[in-house]
């Protein structure tokens, strides 16, 4: 596999990484089984992956532990990507950016995971009763101390219905970053990207690239929306968060679906077997070599799928005609 280099210090990883979260996490937890997740991390790393995204948070603990096991055997093969700051108790999930907590979640996350350092620790939000530089400067000396190579940060979590008034979806985010870089260098940002998702393209994306500042893409392929196997009106299980959100209701899944009709028709012009979901991933991959897509998957067949889709190359042609697919409808919520 191609292999991408992020941050500063020019971390080295495979093009495509492996999302572990809904291995024991949030989607489709009835089919969450441990012996069929390992399949599919082995796998993905046999293809070439190395890059392996987790967090403390899932299970929670129970994916850092299932990786354990992995690493454990194959060390040498991952690069293992961990977060910390988010708690999660009974049927809320709160932040918590206090130094000594982030201390005692590495050490935590390096026992589960069965490893002496983590390669890159990101923080998963942002503390509002801490402010960010202290909880950054505990991160820091973790680097220092030699248990963690690399610091990052999420965005995942910013809300399509929390613009700003300049209608820039990262603006808060990327003055967070540049808080944050005062104090330590960042190499990586993990922030939704795909087809339907652009809007880091706006002034994320440029951001990290001036600074030469890997992207980790999250949810390239639309939480499945994009791989063209959904149904509309299928429903999803009741703990889903599709269940509840506003994209996958059945009418707008619907009206979302010229946008798997065109992944579909450039993925038909580069042969048999080329499927929606490996132009979505090429189509992220195409948006600048400091991009590394981390497509989530339990399963084994589509592990190896996604990492085949780095050896996919979209033309300028391909490229425009998705540049040219209907803007993405949403249901969200606009009121103030």
């Amino acid at each position: 596999m191609e292999r991408r280099t992020i941050g500063a210090t020019a971390l080295d990883v495979g093009a495509v990484g492996l999302g572990c979260m809904p291995m024991n996490w949030a989607y489709g937890r009835s089919e969450q089984r441990g012996d069929r997740s390992l399949r599919a991390v082995h796998a993905a790393l046999d293809a070439g992956v190395s890059l392996l995204d987790t967090a403390d948070m899932y299970g929670p603990f129970t994916n850092e532990l299932l990786l354990g096991r992995v690493l454990k055997e194959r060390r040498a093969d991952v690069f293992v990507s961990t977060k910390c700051g988010l708690l999660v108790g009974d049927g809320h999930v709160v932040a918590n950016g206090r130094p000594e907590y982030v201390r005692r979640a590495c050490d935590a996350s390096l026992r589960r995971l069965q490893t002496d350092v983590l390669d890159l620790y990101l923080l998963h939000r942002a503390d509002p009763e801490v402010p960010v530089e202290e909880t950054w400067g505990a991160m820091a000396g973790l680097v220092a101390a030699g248990k963690v190579r690399a610091l990052g940060l999420s965005a995942v979590g910013v809300r399509r219905t929390r613009r700003s008034r300049t209608g820039d979806l990262y603006e808060g985010t990327i003055r967070q970053l540049a808080r944050v870089q005062q104090e330590f260098p960042v190499a990586a940002v993990q922030a939704e990207l795909s087809v339907w998702a652009p809007e880091a393209l706006a002034r994320l994306l440029p951001w990290c690239a001036a600074r030469g500042v890997g992207l980790l893409a999250a949810m390239p392929l639309g939480s499945g929306f994009l791989t063209g196997t959904l149904t509309p009106g299928g429903g999803f299980e009741p703990d889903d968060p599709r269940a509840r959100h506003p994209r996958f209701t059945a009418e707008m899944m619907a009206a979302n679906q010229p946008l798997v009709a065109g992944l579909r028709r450039v993925a038909a012009r580069h042969g048999e077997g080329v499927t929606a979901a490996q132009v979505a991933l090429a189509w992220v991959l195409a948006q600048g070599r400091h991009v590394v897509p981390v497509p989530g998957t339990k399963r084994e067949r589509w592990a190896v799928e996604n990492a085949k889709a780095a050896g996919l190359r979209l033309t300028d042609g391909d490229l425009a005609e998705l540049a040219a697919l209907p803007a993405p409808r949403e249901s969200w919520d606009q009121r103030d």
